[in-house]
């Protein structure tokens, strides 16, 4: 099975400053898109949050977003691995695996971008971000 593993940061509303930093720290290719533009913010102070950023450089891909109001991150305990790639039923036994004694916080299923995605806390405490992308 091929797939990417990739850290996967949470911020207090300055993930777009964190990841402007980290760009010209790695270099690369940074996309942000915010709650407001997915239409996906939970109050109107949320609409100009990173609903997800990405750094594609050639030594790293770094992904962030904001935590919305009522969900802040807490330093330290702001990061998990993102695994991403095409084999639906290989990530979805990893998904699977991963949930056994843990806790799914977000089903595997299709989401808005058109991908499965889901999110798990594994049974150690270390939380899982799993993506099946497009053909």
């Amino acid at each position: 099975m091929e797939v990417q593993l990739n850290p996967y940061l949470m911020f207090n509303g300055n993930a777009a400053a964190a990841m402007t930093f980290y760009k010209s720290v790695f270099g690369g290719e940074l996309t942000m898109q915010t709650f407001g533009e997915v239409k996906m913010a939970q109050s109107p102070k949320d609409e100009n949050l990173i609903m997800h950023a990405s750094l594609k450089s050639d030594s790293a891909v770094i992904m962030a977003s904001d935590a919305q109001s009522g969900e802040p991150a807490t330093a330290g305990d702001n990061i998990r691995l993102s695994i991403s790639g095409k084999d639906a039923k290989g990530l979805t036994d990893v998904f699977d695996k991963l949930a056994q004694g843990g806790t799914v916080d977000t089903p595997l299923a299709k989401q808005f971008w058109g991908d499965p995605f889901g999110m798990v806390t594994d049974k150690f405490g270390t939380q899982w971000m799993v993506n099946i992308a497009k053909g």
